[in-house]
């Protein structure tokens, strides 16, 4: 299973035969990454059926009781995941609808693949949500849902709340994208205008058995931000997403059908998003399947494996892009300069997600920003290598996953007339390594655990 398309490449990229091995070692170990949270791949390890009986981390659930088992779900895995659950359960599965990204190549018997826009929610989505309310609303007592969650499930399953239209969804996302939010802010946001996230698909399938099966793409695993949670309560308010919006000074900017229902749900007028109390929550279970700290120490081992002396820094990374780019290369120096953290030959791992605020025109992603700011302070050293890529495959609004870069990297784009530092601040890292040939490609992945970065220093 080759992931990086493009890997021997990059690999070639490197000036120094200590910067290419620098380079295959890094792209080795991301692959290793992706690998580890393989939707299909881990449901088939986490989820055992004996007879009629399911077992799932622990929960037992005989299906002979059950009349109906159905699926429901959304995100960039969802569509690998729902493959998977049809191997393992076949037609014991009555049916479903699962919306995934457009353009995912997936295949399925019983559960319908609804495709839809990511990141900015369109009417597809909308179409494919309502289904799955449909089909929550009739679901009874003897009935399971098993609910397919992975990272992109917010912007893939929207239901706007009130009058509340699909173009004002788009604009509000469009702007908490842009202005450095993190994706908890937004689920805050998100979670109070829908009718679907924040607890309400676990509220509308009541009475039925729910069994919320989460690739988690949110630092920590908070399950009520994954996907903004729709199947477990939500630990926020009305009041929390209108300060998440002037905080970031995007409320008297916001739709006017925005402002209205987070007022008049701040007021009581209309009901809060369910919370733990609620009875609705007494038959859910909620089990985390893959993350970022699973795919960070795949990384890790398999620098490990090849003889470098490793460490993962964080699997809960935060930040601008652009710091967190010269915090790396600042971490590679020390490295050189004193053998800390660990001494060479050195390999480190950080996970997370972090964020950019656009000023500039340009493209990019996080992941491509953080290289491009690390290129600038590991400029002139050799077997030195730092690497970031998105799990999912996309980096922002680009074909790109990420990018890799060296001590050389600054040098080679100086000879071609191109100025790191202009385009840094004009936000267009894509623009910059599209250039260089040093995008890492790997096309959609089917899995989204966030972000990993790797420092290789030789």
């Amino acid at each position: 299973m080759v992931v990086i398309k493009n890997a021997d490449q990059l690999i070639r990229n490197g000036g120094t035969d200590l910067d290419k091995k620098a380079r295959e070692l890094a792209l080795k170990s991301l692959e290793a990454a992706i690998k580890a949270v393989d939707p299909k791949s881990i449901i088939k390890s986490k989820i055992g059926l004996k007879g009629s009986v399911l077992q799932v981390n622990g929960h037992t659930f005989d299906l002979k009781k059950f009349k109906n088992i159905y699926v429901v779900g959304g995100g960039k895995a969802s569509g690998s995941m729902a493959e998977a659950l049809e191997e393992v359960l076949g037609d014991k599965i009555t049916g479903g609808l699962v919306n995934i990204p457009k353009g995912s190549k997936h295949r399925t018997k019983i559960v319908k693949l609804h495709e839809a826009s990511h990141p900015i929610p369109d009417e597809s989505g909308v179409e494919g949500t309502r289904k799955m309310l449909e089909i929550a609303e009739k679901a009874g007592e003897n009935d399971l849902v098993i609910c397919l969650i992975s990272g992109g499930g917010s912007s893939l399953m929207p239901m706007p709340r009130g009058e509340i239209t699909i173009a004002d969804k788009r604009r509000i996302t469009e702007d908490l994208l842009k202005c450095g939010a993190t994706i908890n802010e937004i689920n805050t946001v998100r979670k109070h205008i829908s009718e679907f996230k924040g607890g309400w698909l676990a509220k509308k399938a009541y009475p039925a058995t729910i069994l919320n099966l989460i690739l988690s793409d949110v630092l920590g695993d908070p399950l009520d931000f994954i996907a903004s949670g729709p199947t477990v309560p939500d630990s926020t308010t009305f009041s929390d997403a209108i300060k998440v919006l002037k905080n970031y000074g995007l409320w008297d900017r916001a739709p006017e059908s925005i402002k209205k229902v987070l007022t008049d749900g701040e007021k009581g007028l209309i009901p809060e998003t369910p919370k733990a109390d609620d009875e609705a929550f007494k038959k859910v279970f909620n089990v985390v399947i893959g993350n970022n700290r699973a795919a960070s120490m795949a990384a890790c081992e398999t620098l490990k494996s090849e003889g470098l002396n490793t460490l993962l820094l964080t699997s809960l990374l935060e930040g601008e892009a652009r710091h967190v780019g010269t915090v790396l290369a600042s971490l590679t120096r020390e490295v050189l300069a004193s053998g800390n953290p660990i001494k060479k030959p050195a390999g480190m791992v950080a996970g997370g997600e972090t964020t950019v605020t656009v000023t500039g025109k340009g493209r990019g992603g996080r992941n491509q920003e953080i290289a491009l700011a690390a290129s600038l302070k590991i400029r002139g050293l050799d077997g030195v290598v730092i690497a970031s890529l998105s799990t999912d495959g996309v980096d922002g609004p680009t074909d790109a996953a990420g990018a890799i870069v060296d001590g050389k990297t600054i040098a080679r784009a100086e000879a071609l007339g191109l100025r790191a530092e202009e385009f840094l601040a004009d936000n267009n890292s894509y623009g910059f390594f599209s250039q260089l040939g040093d995008l890492i490609l790997t096309g959609p992945t089917g899995t989204n655990v966030n972000d990993v970065s790797v420092i290789v220093v030789l």
